[in-house]
Formats: structure tokens, sequence, C-alpha cells
């Protein structure tokens, strides 16, 4: 995947056809199991903690829940999505891309939570752990690329 133009507010990128199908696939798993356990605060003395939590909780929710609707829209976009003979074309506005680094790490961050946050990935490895652990190695390897290509963009305006 690079970065080929930017023109006004949209970010163009060129995948090839199983980078895209990579990115289409991670992305339909989001949210990552319900994702992890946020805690509203490591304090223990928070009043109403219960029910902080709770609302936490249901905002978490529904956010998850706006961003897969958008999601399932943007794999479908024909606006975004063109097919060219060798590779596709993906159109992002600069604020898709954040929105689309922010599902990234949630993905990667909420498997390596579910998990159980290993240090050592030796420990890690099972037939049972091993889609998590794709998805979230996945998930940062496509947040890399994105990254490195808007930064290889920066340094080629210097």
């Amino acid at each position: 995947m690079r970065l080929i133009r930017v023109e006004k507010e949209e970010l163009l990128f060129k995948l090839t056809p199983g980078e895209r199908l990579l990115l289409i696939e991670l992305l339909k798993d989001y949210p990552p199991a319900l994702s992890a356990y946020s805690p509203v605060s490591k304090l223990k003395q928070l009043p109403d903690q219960a029910t902080a939590q709770r609302l936490l909780e249901e905002a978490l929710a529904e956010q998850r829940a706006e961003n897969k609707k958008l999601l399932d829209v943007l794999g479908k976009d024909a606006n975004r999505w063109k097919e060219e003979p060798t590779h596709w074309l993906l159109g992002l506005s600069k604020g898709d891309l954040e929105w689309i680094l922010q599902i990234l790490n949630d993905i990667g961050v909420g498997n390596w939570t579910l998990l159980g946050s290993p240090e050592n990935w030796s420990d890690t490895i099972s037939l049972e752990k091993a889609p998590g652990l794709w998805a979230m190695e996945l998930a940062g390897a496509f947040q890399m690329e994105f990254l490195q290509a808007l930064d290889r963009r920066k340094g080629s305006k210097q």
C-alpha cells in the first residue's frame, strides 16, 4: 500500500488486491469481541463508580455500533474504492484516515487485551488465540503503512 496523491483534503492510496482484501476482512471484525473492559478510573473512591462505569460502557457500545455501520459503508463505497487492472485505489479524507487509524488501534489494543495483555508472545501462541493475534498484528501493520505514507508525504513537502 502506498500514498500516491493528495488532492485538497483527499488522500489517494494504492493497494494490491491482497492488501484490499486483508483490510476489508480485518475491518469486518470490528469491534473485537465487544472489545476489552475499559475502567472509568483506576481510583477506587469515585462516587457512584458503578453508574459511571455503566454510562461509559453504554457510550462505548453506541460508538462501536456507529463505527461498525460506517465501516460497512466504507467497504462497499464505490466513491472511495476504484478498481484498476492491477490494483485498487482508495480515497480517504484526512478525517476518514484519522478515524480508520483509531479503528485499527481499537482492533489492535482490543485483541491484545483479549489475549491477556501478553508481554511474552511465546506463551501466547496457540490455535485458539491465532485469530486475535493475527488481527492485532495486521491492524498494527496497516496503521504503520498509513502513518508511514503520511510521514513520507510530509517529508517530500519539506
